[in-house]
């Protein structure tokens, strides 16, 4: 079987997990954090890196850093994960859900201001699938009406826009090292700030909000957001290997498009001019044409021995979101539920071969000619 996807662990990786045990600094505290936190903050163009838990949390603590709070409103896209959505529900904010644009399945940039209200505190780029979301109409429109701008960037580290990285426009940039993302440490994420006041919030927040001056004193509700010393471990080797890998997934894109360029039915991504595509993983579209639906084509794909993974189910469709924002079931998001019913990604590993590339190639057109 080859897997949609399988990380790639190194050498430096072992290294440094088993200098971090043999320190005996294996939890919060520890050399390897305050590495990782720069390194990786530098690589985005940031001042300030704070590390957390997940993905989820990072999101989480910019909004928290941000004082999103009951009654406010965050513009997000409908097709994106849920702990997107779910990062706002925890402040007790809104979540308000706009569709997708076609081309990149981004968030449709040109419907997000008819959506701005008075409680309007916010909007959350989602980076889908490593593509940039065209930032120039969203920095306009957190401009013109005051709003913050917090970049779910999970999949798209080293993305970037207009020769810009993703996850450097906003007031924090969010990432996930989760185990399928372009590094990892397993679980664990990261905000990213230019701003000092808001690293330092961030910071305070994620750690039980211990009091400056006097430890288990507490003036604010805290979080245990920290990242351990063996997870920043691991980061740090990948840290080393990112542009690599990047290279890797850009060439791995390559290589698919060329190869499926002209299967029918087969809609493979694009690149905006304006875009550097990380291709988190490489996506498709199984349209009418294909001859099959999507989902028959997956079963297909499995008997021969490839997994694939389907796109995201959208927010408003989501039984937990409709009963938390019923409002969000009056809305039509005609692109997004397009999407979601046609898309799927093929193995995307940066552990894939070429070999194994053409493998799957060869049995997408097997299974075209047999339709």
């Amino acid at each position: 079987m080859i897997p949609v996807n399988q990380p790639y662990l190194g050498e430096e990786e072992l290294k440094n997990v088993v200098q971090c045990l043999k320190s005996g600094w294996i939890s919060s505290k520890g050399e390897f954090i305050k590495h990782f936190e720069e390194e990786f903050a530098a690589f985005c163009g940031m001042k300030y890196g704070v590390s957390v838990t997940s993905g989820t949390t990072a999101l989480h603590l910019a909004l928290l850093s941000l004082g999103i709070k009951e009654g406010d409103e965050v513009i997000l896209p409908t097709f994106t994960m849920v702990a997107s959505a779910y990062a706002v529900l925890y402040t007790g904010a809104k979540p308000v859900f706009v569709d997708s644009e076609e081309r990149t399945w981004n968030m449709d940039c040109a419907k997000i201001e008819e959506l701005i209200t008075k409680r309007t505190k916010a909007i959350m780029p989602v980076h889908i699938y490593g593509h940039p979301v065209d930032m120039d109409p969203v920095m306009k429109l957190a401009k013109k009406y005051k709003l913050y701008v917090i970049e779910d960037a999970a999949e798209a580290h080293g993305a970037e826009y207009q020769g810009r990285k993703c996850g450097s426009f906003g007031e924090f940039g969010c990432f996930s090292f989760y185990a399928n993302k372009i590094i990892t440490t397993g679980e664990g994420g990261m905000v990213v700030t230019n701003n000092k006041k808001l690293a330092e919030r961030a910071e305070l927040l994620k750690d039980l909000s211990h009091s400056p001056g006097k430890r288990f004193l507490h003036t604010d509700l805290g979080y245990n957001y920290r990242m351990t010393n063996m997870q920043a471990a691991v980061g740090l080797g990948q840290m080393h290997k990112i542009k690599s890998f990047i290279s890797k997934k850009r060439q791995m894109a390559s290589l698919y498009s060329k190869e499926l360029e002209g299967v029918a039915g087969v809609r493979i991504p694009i690149e905006e001019n304006w875009a550097k595509s990380v291709y988190w993983m490489y996506s498709v579209l199984i349209e009418d044409s294909f001859g099959l639906t999507r989902d028959q084509f997956r079963n297909k794909m499995y008997s021969l021995g490839i997994e694939t993974r389907t796109f995201f189910v959208p927010m408003h469709q989501q039984p937990v979101i409709r009963k938390l924002c019923p409002e969000a079931n009056k809305k039509k998001y005609p692109v997004a539920d397009s999407i979601a019913e046609t898309g799927l990604y093929l193995p995307s590993g940066l552990a894939i071969t070429k070999d194994q590339i053409l493998k799957v190639c060869k049995a997408v057109k097997t299974i075209k000619k047999a339709v």
